[in-house]
């Protein structure tokens, strides 16, 4: 089946929340425990490199960045966050999401990508390894979940194309 690559718009938000809230329920996609509202979400989000991936006129993930800070020095700096309904895991989905979310992240002039991911997460971490990240390190119990502690481990990805 042809995956098709677009722009996430409002309209996406069902779709989105669901993959969101099965991620959520996994224990290892991240911290939060709840699906905030449209509104909420879209602000913590950059405005550019906000995709979907489209199988069957079907949303089945999706990939956004974060600014990892306000400061100016740090403008071209983002934190990547991309979800493949679980129904599709394994059929190359991600991989689609994070090379095309990378080269959207060039075209607006972001030259490091950072991701954390649960150490559980091992499918997570080779994906973007795969796509040119990094193990920078491990950030050890870094927050907890349910009452557990959990380990991140940092990658980032350096442009070569942004200097």
């Amino acid at each position: 089946m042809e995956i098709v690559v677009r722009p996430l718009l409002i309209k996406d938000w069902t779709s989105v929340s669901k993959i969101y809230a099965d991620g959520i329920a996994t224990g290892i996609a991240t911290f939060e425990t709840e699906v905030p509202d449209w509104k909420t979400w879209n602000n913590k989000f950059v405005d550019s490199c906000r995709i979907v991936a489209i199988q069957d006129k079907s949303v089945v993930g999706f990939a956004v960045l974060s600014l990892v800070s306000k400061r100016y020095v740090y403008r071209g700096v983002a934190e990547v966050t991309l979800y493949v309904d679980k129904d599709y895991h394994g059929n190359g989905i991600g991989k689609i999401l994070l090379e095309e979310l990378i080269k959207q992240s060039e075209e607006h002039g972001f030259w490091t990508l950072q991701a954390g991911i649960f150490s559980e997460n091992v499918a997570s971490i080779n994906l973007h390894k795969k796509c040119g990240f990094r193990i920078v390190g491990v950030k050890e119990k870094i927050g907890q979940l349910h009452g557990k502690w959990h380990d991140n481990h940092f990658l980032e990805r350096r442009s070569k194309i942004i200097n």
